[in-house]
């Protein structure tokens, strides 16, 4: 048995549209002995969106507040559209004294992209790309590699990952990790939220994009200078898009070939992150290690922010 857990709920996005997920991931975690605060986030809804711009922005300056409790992981329940607006509006100077002073596990991906990127930037904070309430925890069948790369690394005050078939030459490099939903990186490039990260390792996922956007969005971060500073780009999952008899043979290979050709930079492909069943759990913005070898590749990072000793082991 794990120990038990304070997991604060947070909805910076759409509102959940599939009321049983929710209610399976919480079961989920009830059962483990967890704790489930921010249930309410579930009832919210403003048009598309899990509440107000300010509702949603205030669930995450809570983080900030000195008089509220802090949970030991902050987690995001779905992604959609909503994080965008809410850039504006959160209290960097706060949340960096407050969380800078007791790091904590923050976590979702998708549309949660933006906010992770704009707490890096903004307030210098570690966060996560993994798992979310809805779509992995309240899954029929969650994913049990996702659960336990997910409790692993949280857990540990070093993590990693490992997968086959990375499709790259021989390779060993250093750098920032950091990455996440391409389509939200590629929205915010130019703005004050986007990181400069130079020599780092950078990660990509989406969903329901065809190719030819995906290789347009790539071709964004190469023209603004963006890939050319990498020492590698790794590649999460590209799923549920449809090709067109128009492509005429022009499929996701082939972009990121193209890709690959102008860019001049390692890519490494396979990484089980993004929209699928089965994701890592990835710090965005510490010092990581990738080494590829007889194509299967490693990733190795540490000085994210871990789980405390719980006083139930």
């Amino acid at each position: 048995m794990r120990p038990s857990r304070d997991i604060r709920l947070i909805a910076p996005s759409g509102y959940p549209h599939d009321p049983d997920a929710m209610r399976r991931g919480i079961v989920r975690f009830e059962e483990e002995g967890h704790r489930i605060s921010g249930a309410d986030v579930l009832e919210r809804r403003h048009l598309r969106f899990a509440g107000t711009d300010a509702e949603r922005a205030v669930d995450i300056n809570a983080l900030a507040d000195p008089s509220v409790p802090l949970p030991d992981i902050v987690l995001a329940v779905r992604g959609g559209y909503g994080a965008h607006p809410l850039l504006a509006r959160l209290d960097y100077d706060g949340l960096r004294e407050r969380l800078g002073a007791s790091p904590l596990p923050i976590v979702g991906h998708s549309d949660f992209t933006a906010i992770q990127c704009a707490l890096y930037v903004k307030s210098g904070l570690v966060t996560f790309g993994g798992p979310m309430l809805g779509p992995d925890f309240g899954a029929p069948e969650a994913d049990p590699v996702t659960l336990a790369h997910f409790w692993d690394t949280l857990g540990s005050r070093e993590g990693g990952a490992h997968w086959p078939r990375a499709a790259a030459e021989r390779l060993d490099v250093e750098g920032i990790l950091w990455g996440g939903n391409l389509a939200m990186l590629s929205g915010l490039v130019g703005s004050p939220y986007f990181p400069v990260i130079d020599g780092g390792i950078l990660f990509v996922e989406d969903i329901a994009e065809p190719p030819y956007r995906v290789e347009r969005m790539l071709y964004h971060l190469l023209y603004a200078g963006i890939l050319e500073r990498q020492q590698a780009l790794v590649l999460g999952d590209f799923t549920s898009y449809r090709l067109s008899y128009y492509d005429n043979g022009y499929d996701l290979g082939i972009a990121i070939e193209r890709i690959a050709a102008a860019a001049g930079i390692p890519i490494v492909r396979g990484l089980p992150f993004g929209h699928g069943p089965t994701k890592f759990t990835l710090p965005f913005g510490v010092p990581a290690r990738l080494r590829v070898e007889n194509d299967a590749a490693t990733l190795t990072f540490a000085g994210h922010p871990h789980l405390r000793p719980a006083e139930n082991p």
